[in-house]
């Protein structure tokens, strides 16, 4: 098996749900499931709008990616990051690393996931609404 094969699956199944998100618009209903914490609560879990925010990516449109989730927007690159860190790691035959980071940082995260959850359903926070 190539040192390669997982990185190369998973770039292949993001492009499939790329191209699959770019053809079938959620912005129409019955595309797609509801979210169910919204369907259950009527506020907005922090990937409400993730969908339509890649399906907007994949025509070009920023402004109105950064409008729908702009915290899915700014994870792209840490994402991005994360891959060719870890493609790197195959191509030369090194272990991939065991931990993500340090635990401050994870813990910091969590953190702003949370305080984006919390915002974007307060009054204040709308703009963060999808």
């Amino acid at each position: 098996m190539s040192r390669l094969a997982r990185p190369v699956g998973v770039l292949v199944a993001t492009a499939a749900v790329v191209s699959y998100l770019a053809v079938v618009d959620p912005n129409e209903s019955g595309h797609y499931p509801t979210c169910p914490f919204l369907a259950l609560t009527g506020y907005q879990c922090p990937g409400c709008g993730s969908l339509r925010t890649i399906h907007a990516l994949a025509h070009g449109n920023l402004g109105e990616a950064f409008g729908l989730n702009v915290f899915a927007v700014a994870m792209i690159p840490v994402l991005a990051f994360f891959w060719i860190r870890w493609t790197i790691a195959s191509a030369r035959g090194r272990p991939a690393r065991t931990t993500l980071a340090d635990p401050r940082l994870l813990w910091a995260f969590l953190g702003l996931v949370l305080i984006f959850w919390l915002v974007r359903n307060l009054p204040f926070g709308s703009f963060l609404a999808a």
